[in-house]
């Protein structure tokens, strides 16, 4: 694992990039209000994608100093610009400028993923959504996303199945929605957060390669 600091406007990200050898691309992980890099649910999720050879980078979205702005957690824009950022980054950086991008996206992530994904167009490859709001990435960005796309949901996370599917109908793009059964919308339950990363693994592997 490699630290790194991702410029970002006037700020600097932190993040923790890992390339298994021969990587079929890397995936950066955009985590939840309230959560940072260090989301233990996010780092088992990029451990299962490593494990199967793609490169993961998570970071954090928001400076220390930004998180305490309760709003800022919120900002769709602001996450989605930090998002950009990384990308350009990776785009740039010699270990990661050649390989297939992709972005997985939790909670408030999931929105900002997929606004990144419609202004990245063709330069992002595939897209999961764990327990995501993408229904706050706006009607405009969602009709606009090209990379496949999966949705998970927890099959007891109500309230948040019904978004998902509003912004499932208005996306036109290749995309699966997938329930685990009984998961509420943390996966905490023995073998969801399992099965979440077998889908996220599964989807990115057929789209990256």
């Amino acid at each position: 694992m490699t630290t790194v600091k991702i410029p970002a406007g006037a700020v600097e990200l932190s993040g923790d990039l890992v390339l298994p050898p021969a990587a079929s691309g890397v995936v950066l992980f955009a985590h939840g209000s309230g959560s940072s890099r260090f989301s233990p649910r996010n780092t088992y999720v990029a451990k299962v994608l490593q494990q199967q050879g793609i490169g993961t980078l998570l970071f954090d979205l928001l400076t220390r100093a930004e998180d305490q702005d309760y709003a800022l957690r919120f900002d769709i824009d602001l996450l989605t610009q930090r998002l950009l950022a990384a990308t350009l980054w990776l785009q740039k950086n010699a270990a990661t400028k050649t390989l297939k991008t992709g972005y997985f996206g939790a909670s408030t992530g999931a929105a900002a993923a997929l606004q990144a994904a419609a202004k990245m167009q063709d330069a992002v490859a595939a897209v999961v959504s764990r327990g995501g709001r993408p229904d706050l990435a706006g009607e405009v960005a969602l009709s606009q996303v090209t990379a496949p796309t999966l949705l998970i949901v927890g099959g007891a996370d109500y309230g948040v199945i019904e978004l998902n599917e509003q912004a499932y109908a208005l996306m036109t793009c290749v995309k699966k929605l997938v329930l685990v059964p009984g998961a509420t919308h943390l996966f905490e339950e023995p073998g969801a957060l399992e099965q979440v990363a077998q889908f996220a693994a599964d989807w990115f592997l057929s789209c990256l390669r």
